[in-house]
């Protein structure tokens, strides 16, 4: 019986999820054996669709088709392969299977530009305190010290890249901005929106900027039975309205969402006062503007639920990745093609991290979301239809005729 393409891209990423550390769900982390036997199946994958194979500097698997002509630009498909700890088998992946099937069918037809699949080793994040090392270096925009960067068993960065890339030679892998047309993402949205919507694929218009903060609140440990509660300084009930604050701001605020993931409470023990707390704030937002003003509304919170109890806070911001809007050509040319596919476009926001934020320092960039069930991702249950990823692949397809046709004209 001959598979449909989606049923294809359902079989072979099963397959590729089965590259995995023991476990529940998938837990491929770069550059382990894991990611080695992944680069086996995916360069695999890129051979039998025609393209040529490479691995640069930072790790990340090429696969290229030349262009009509040997001077011409390129233009970049791609994501990542490696997960989060007990993740699942779309995440990142399947935005490099689902291009490798787009360009098989294309067969031996020249296209006024070369393409390149590519397969980032690290979007995640998990093993080091880095990521986004692959687009990084092709953009120029690597920080090289994040080479000394070890991971929990005291392994750098430089040693564990040793034999997938060229620790010595990532910053010399940076392409000309010149060189290259731009750069599209395929991923599984990751929300719930374009299912409420009734649609397999939406237009990603931004990125949401990321902004992270280390808070503390100080206040007095005492008694829990002989301290009047009028004179407690308890840093856990300062904390609380904080939290509150943050879910309140952000629900009053368009395109803004905030997380306190992270509590430590001191001394933590059933029978007295918490003295202090340790947490973490997260906004995000597609208008860096609006981070900022939600930034400023949570801090002014922060301060008040302090000072009603009589403690003492500080709010540091540990880190921050500015919005980054996917260009308007490519969406239109999504759009044209999506409608081409018998689809209604839709346009939404991402309010995750993908290799486009940082690709974007190099070349126009644009995302197209897959639908997948209940919204769900990093986890085992993640899952888009094979008929959502057909559906996908058929807008690439299309993606890909538009911009030659504009190339050619």
């Amino acid at each position: 019986m001959t598979l449909t393409i989606g049923e294809r891209a359902a079989a072979m990423l099963a397959e590729a999820a089965a590259i995995s550390e023991p476990g529940a769900g998938v837990t491929r982390l770069p550059f382990t054996p894991e990611h080695a036997r992944a680069n086996e199946l995916i360069g695999g994958w890129m051979r039998s669709a025609g393209l040529k194979t490479h691995i640069d500097a930072a790790g990340t698997l090429i696969g290229r088709r030349e262009a009509a002509t040997p001077d011409a630009p390129t233009f970049l498909l791609g994501s990542h392969q490696d997960s989060v700890r007990g993740g699942g088998a779309y995440d990142g992946i399947m935005g490099v299977l689902l291009p490798i099937l787009a360009l098989e069918e294309f067969g031996d037809r020249p296209l006024p530009f070369a393409v390149e699949v590519l397969c980032f080793a690290d979007e995640e994040g998990v093993r080091f305190p880095t990521a986004l090392i692959g687009p990084r270096a092709l953009a120029g925009t690597l920080d090289r010290n994040v080479l000394e960067m070890s991971d929990r068993r005291g392994i750098s960065l430089r040693d564990a890249l040793d034999g997938f890339g060229d620790p010595a030679a990532i910053g010399d892998i940076a392409r000309p901005a010149s060189t290259v047309l731009g750069y599209l993402e395929t991923h599984i949205e990751q929300g719930p929106v374009l299912e409420a919507a009734g649609l397999p694929v939406g237009i990603v218009t931004a990125i949401a900027g990321i902004e992270r903060h280390a808070v503390t609140v100080t206040g007095r440990a005492a008694h829990a039975g002989t301290a009047p509660m009028e004179l407690r300084r308890d840093a856990l009930c300062a904390a609380a309205e904080l939290v509150s604050a943050v879910e309140r701001i952000c629900r009053e605020t368009d395109q803004a969402v905030g997380t306190i993931g992270h509590l430590d409470v001191a001394p933590n023990v059933v029978n007295a006062v918490p003295a202090k707390v340790h947490c973490t704030i997260e906004l995000r937002s597609a208008e860096d503007t609006i981070r900022t003003r939600v930034a400023e509304r949570v801090a002014a919170a922060a301060r008040d639920a302090a000072a009603q109890r009589d403690c003492s806070w500080q709010m540091e911001r540990t880190y921050q990745q500015p919005a980054m809007a996917c260009a308007p050509r490519l969406q239109d040319a999504l759009a044209t093609a999506i409608k081409t596919a018998g689809q209604r476009p839709l346009h939404l926001m991402s309010g995750a991290t993908h290799d486009a934020s940082a690709m974007a320092d190099l070349c126009p960039v644009a995302m197209l979301f897959v639908r997948c069930r209940d919204g769900v991702s990093h986890n085992p249950a993640e899952y888009a239809a094979p008929e959502d990823m057909e559906r996908a692949v058929v807008v690439l397809r299309e993606f890909l005729k538009r911009l030659a046709s504009d190339e050619d004209s």
